[in-house]
């Protein structure tokens, strides 16, 4: 058996990869906000945002952590189109989620329809991430980690949507998101600690990229891009702030006719 190092770098991945987890949460939680407050392609619009948001957050928390992720005795390569495969998943299922539960009228029915399929789908994301793992040896797998580790994600995943339909302060939203970053971390090292790894040394040259060569780059490129739109969405006007906005300007325009 191999000595896997879920943390090879200290504290640097599982911090760093906790606070992608909480800023995709709480960009999605603030987007998904400004959806409820508006109708039509504007609540579509927003409901892309919230769900790119808290799929890109999830799968650049799995992979930040995954640089961390060592095996002893063995090299490590991904799978290049089974890990962009796994993004894809993360995009489409918490997509599904929210637009179920941005648009039904049965908020119940949504938000338990919504969670399960989300939960779900994050982690088949995570293990399609997982499969994508390439090294001299076998991976095996613990089912009682595996199924906590997916109870977790579909728990988690209720919960976010649930923020997204009652939470509305600023504050409130930062404290969700606080607790979605950890639920989203704690599935993550859940599934990992179910996995166990039974090494057979050899000469060969693994396929694939190396996490440096293909999922560094790729998680610097999903982390700016929530930085760009939280950046966005704290510079654009609320519902709110437009209707106020406009009621200012009636006045004058009346004046002026």
């Amino acid at each position: 058996m191999g000595h896997l190092d879920h943390a090879a770098f200290g504290w640097l991945t599982p911090a760093l990869s906790y606070v992608m987890a909480c800023i995709g949460a709480a960009l999605g939680l603030r987007c998904t906000v400004r959806a409820l407050a508006t109708t039509g392609r504007s609540r579509r619009n927003w409901l892309l945002t919230a769900a790119s948001a808290i799929g890109t957050g999830i799968w650049t928390m799995h992979f930040v952590a995954m640089l961390g992720f060592r095996v002893s005795g063995t090299d490590i390569r991904y799978d290049v189109p089974l890990t962009i495969l796994s993004l894809v998943v993360a995009m489409v299922v918490v997509s599904v989620g929210v637009f179920v539960v941005g648009h039904s009228r049965d908020r119940n029915r949504a938000l338990l329809l919504g969670g399960l399929t989300t939960g779900l789908g994050v982690a088949s994301m995570h293990y399609l991430g997982m499969a994508a793992v390439r090294i001299h040896g076998d991976v095996t797998y613990d089912p009682v980690f595996v199924g906590l580790s997916v109870l977790i994600a579909v728990v988690a995943a209720t919960v976010a949507l649930w923020a997204g339909l009652n939470i509305k302060s600023p504050l409130a939203v930062t404290l969700a998101s606080l607790v979605m970053g950890a639920a989203v971390s704690s599935m993550h090292y859940t599934g990992m600690f179910a996995v166990g790894v039974r090494v057979t040394p050899s000469g060969e040259v693994l396929p694939g990229a190396t996490a440096m060569q293909f999922i560094f780059p790729l998680a610097v490129g999903l982390g700016s891009f929530l930085f760009l739109t939280c950046a966005f969405v704290a510079l654009s006007p609320t519902a709110g702030e437009r209707e106020a906005s406009a009621s200012a300007q009636r006045p004058v325009q009346g004046t002026a006719g």
